[in-house]
């Protein structure tokens, strides 16, 4: 093997996609939003694969709870923001690679107007129910290309992770509740989702009095959310290399 060909980051993925694939890639932007164990994840494999533009959304800051899943949660980024622990850690992947941050909590107005925009495709992180519906809501109304991410906690088993259309989406708590959601705004299908069909473990979960949009907090395992993230960047890579 050459050692102009390996002198470039990206041609062992050239090599698998070929030049014109590979452009498609490039050229290509996609939104995260959610840049927990999933999006963190799906965010990172995107740009690694060639994506050329990414825009990120999270308000969050990393905690000490976030460590045993999260791929920006270190001791030495306790506190710093989300996006910017990613942001850095993109760029020295490609420093070529343009990258839009917003680092705004998403709710009504900013989120419509975000989802309004133009993407080759979304990559739905978020975890909590209402502000995850909403923005299926308005990407589907935007005639967006999307993925969700359902529920990756209290579960151990990765052999029962899989892609369907939401319609089809089966046994995961998060994936009823959006579903039931969706019908009621006149949305049955129409968008991948990756869901497990491995039942909740139920000793995972405690109850939560007073935070926002959220009413458990879940048990979890380090590889689930970053096998979702996986999961994620690749329907997002292939439906675009498909094209």
């Amino acid at each position: 093997m050459s050692s102009q060909f390996e002198n470039h980051w990206q041609s062992r993925t050239k090599l698998l996609l070929g030049e014109e694939k590979l452009n498609r890639l490039n050229q290509a932007h996609v939104l995260v939003i959610g840049l927990g164990g999933v999006g963190a994840t799906a965010t990172e494999q995107l740009v690694r694969a060639g994506i050329g533009e990414l825009t990120i959304a999270d308000s969050d800051q990393v905690s000490l709870s976030n460590i045993n899943r999260q791929l920006p949660a270190l001791h030495s980024t306790i506190g710093m923001d989300k996006t910017e622990v990613i942001a850095n850690r993109l760029k020295d992947i490609n420093p070529d690679l343009k990258l839009n941050i917003v680092n705004t909590y998403l709710k009504d107005e900013n989120l419509t107007d975000l989802v309004s925009k133009p993407y080759d495709y979304i990559v739905d992180a978020i975890d909590t129910l209402s502000p995850k519906v909403f923005l299926l809501f308005h990407a589907m109304n935007n005639k967006q290309r999307l993925v969700s991410a359902m529920g990756a906690g209290a579960k151990l088993d990765p052999t029962k992770i899989h892609i369907a259309d939401i319609a089809d989406t089966h046994t995961c708590n998060l994936a009823i509740h959006v579903r039931k959601r969706l019908r009621k705004l006149n949305i049955t299908s129409g968008f991948k989702a990756v869901y497990s069909s491995e039942k909740v473990i139920k000793e995972a979960l405690i109850y939560v009095e007073n935070e926002q949009n959220k009413k458990t907090n879940v048990g979890t395992i380090s590889y689930m959310p970053a096998i979702f993230g996986n999961y994620c960047a690749s329907v997002v890579i292939n439906d675009l290399i498909k094209e």
